[in-house]
């Protein structure tokens, strides 16, 4: 499995409008071939900022699966002008897990 990790830094004032557009996006992902799982939260000491985790079934799953589908292109549209600066997207995998 592999863990997408993205912190998301919304623009002022757009917290509610990118939080309406996620719920939206969010099928977007769902869908795709090799996904698991994701959450989205927002920081508490930063209310516009966020962080999305997403669980792949691989790292090809993300970076070629999603990211070169033509629903990317949707997610796009409906997400990334929400954000500045642009997000920094990393992926990790399990070292070790309590099993919860």
């Amino acid at each position: 499995m592999t863990l997408e990790v993205a912190i998301l830094d919304v623009k002022p004032g757009e917290a509610a409008a990118f939080e309406q557009a996620f719920s939206e996006a969010q099928s977007i992902i769902a869908s795709m071939p090799g996904y698991q799982s994701h959450q989205l939260q927002r920081c508490i000491e930063n209310p516009n900022r966020y962080i999305l985790l997403v669980n792949w079934a691989s790292l090809e799953a993300h970076t070629v699966g999603f990211r070169e589908s033509a629903q990317y292109q949707i997610w796009r549209r409906l997400l990334h002008h929400y954000y500045d600066p642009f997000p920094t997207v990393e992926h990790y995998e399990s070292v070790f897990s309590n099993g919860a």
